[in-house]
């Protein structure tokens, strides 16, 4: 029998105590947002130091200005690839907790539709999947006595409220810390039998722009039709954004944005994604955005600029009939590939600026920027853990993207110069952030098992 194969079988025999384990750091009220939990989130953050600590692992509690970071290490052969694995171990608020069907920190296996399943808050996000990896170690070090690869650990204890130390110690322990690759876990499935390797997330830029005409509102019945009105200024501006096909008209904005590989492509017309479903949904059937491009690739794959909220004038209940002295507009791009998040905003001031009448003034407030991350499709890491998932769950591994962002994703590219692959078992019904959040005790079960054959995979 080899090795994966002993670790995996002790994955099954180990499984009622590993939800035991599981169920002692989901007691752990750890909600970092709320200051009235803060020895919650250190007690969260010394279990998991213990639990590593008691498995092999050199594992300490960090302290920063806000709540500690668990940093833990353990050797592997001699020429194994270095890991850095990251979760957190920090929770959202239960609120509404009427809502609850189940006190929100009593962990509770419920059985519905034949699945098992952990309500709790953390089972999902992110404790759940963090200790889908602490078990997927313990099975290891238990039949060989050590890891197949060099592995690093980062917890953190404030992902949940901005991750307002990490930036501080990803810098000040850059050494320590880089590795190789980096594994992620706060991602989730294609589907409840479909395992899943997030490749692409997108970037952010976003900005708020204030157009400034007359020095005071104005009557419009004694102003109208000769003073500059600020909302149709912004209106205009915010229209040209787009083409009629959809494309956005930024001088520049597509630099760095790259076709999606025609294989990846024909990997994502196979999934069984339904356009009519997923705007159904919402209430809606048309897709919108660039015209001949799917769903999935405009969400996933393809640079947005959307106008996230228009103020101006009198917007109070009743009637005034005023011309606004200004009016602003929040505009949110989101980023893929190579694009540059600082060009993208200069591009939109320009576009603004060239638009702007001569007696009107313009000024900005910036809301953050970030590019967006993209693994290379021909990675060898990517194949290798692709090909272990696969063997785990019987149907191929879906290569898949983000429409949003996974701000420690770039914090690693940027800080430390690692790549992350984005494995996680969530799924896309379990509530995080929610009443009743819940995982699926075969994505507990089967996500220790897969990284049991990541790692394997990784050091072959």
């Amino acid at each position: 029998m080899s090795k994966l194969d002993q670790a995996l079988e002790a994955v099954d025999a180990n499984l009622d105590g590993s939800l035991e384990r599981l169920f002692e750091l989901l007691r752990i009220e750890s909600i970092s947002t709320d200051p009235a939990y803060k020895d919650q989130c250190s007690a969260a953050g010394q279990y998991l130091v213990d639990a590593l600590n008691e498995i092999g692992f050199d594992a300490s509690l960090r302290l920063t200005p806000g709540h500690p970071m668990v940093v833990a290490h353990h050797d592997g052969p001699e020429g194994a690839p270095h890991v850095l694995f990251y979760g957190h171990y920090d929770v959202q608020p239960v609120d509404p907790i009427e809502l609850w069907d189940t006190p929100p920190f009593e962990p509770t296996i419920k059985e519905v539709n034949g699945a098992k399943r952990v309500y709790c808050r953390g089972s999902s996000d992110d404790k759940g999947q963090l200790m889908t990896f602490v078990e997927a170690c313990r099975a290891w070090k238990q039949t060989s006595g050590g890891l197949p690869c060099r592995v690093s650990i980062l917890f953190e204890g404030e992902e949940e409220s901005g991750s307002p130390s990490l930036d501080r110690f990803l810098k000040e322990n850059a050494d320590e810390l880089k590795a190789d690759i980096a594994l992620v876990c706060d991602t989730s499935m294609w589907d409840a039998d479909t395992p899943a390797i997030t490749t692409a997330l997108r970037g952010m830029a976003s900005e708020e722009v204030i157009i400034h005409a007359a020095n005071r509102d104005l009557h419009s019945g004694y102003y109208g039709g000769a003073a500059q009105n600020p909302i149709h200024i912004i209106s205009r501006i915010m229209s040209a954004l787009h083409d009629e096909s959809g494309r956005v008209t930024l001088e520049g904005f597509y630099d760095g944005v790259e076709e999606v590989p025609d294989d990846i492509k024909k990997q994502w017309a196979g999934l069984g994604f339904s356009a009519q479903d997923f705007l159904g949904a919402i209430g809606l059937s048309m897709p919108s955005g660039e015209a001949n491009r799917s769903v999935l690739e405009q969400t996933w794959a393809r640079p947005t600029a959307e106008v996230n909220g228009i103020t101006g004038g009198y917007t109070g209940d009743g009637f005034k009939t005023v011309i606004p002295a200004q009016a602003s507009a929040k505009v949110s791009f989101r980023l893929v590939g190579k694009q540059d998040p600082h060009k993208v905003i200069e591009a939109f001031h320009k576009h603004v600026e060239a638009m702007l009448p001569e007696d009107c003034s313009v000024s900005y407030i910036g809301h953050g920027r970030g590019p967006a991350t993209q693994l290379d499709y021909n990675m060898p890491e990517l194949k290798k853990a692709a090909a272990a998932l696969t063997e785990e769950w019987g149907k191929d591994a879906a290569i898949i993207a983000g429409g949003g962002s996974i701000p420690i994703v770039g914090d690693f590219q940027r800080e430390l110069g690692m790549a992350s692959l984005m494995i996680g078992y969530a799924l896309a019904d379990d509530a995080i952030h929610s009443p009743n959040e819940k995982y699926e005790l075969k994505s507990f079960h089967k996500g220790a098992r897969s990284w049991a054959r990541v790692l394997s995979a990784l050091a072959d």
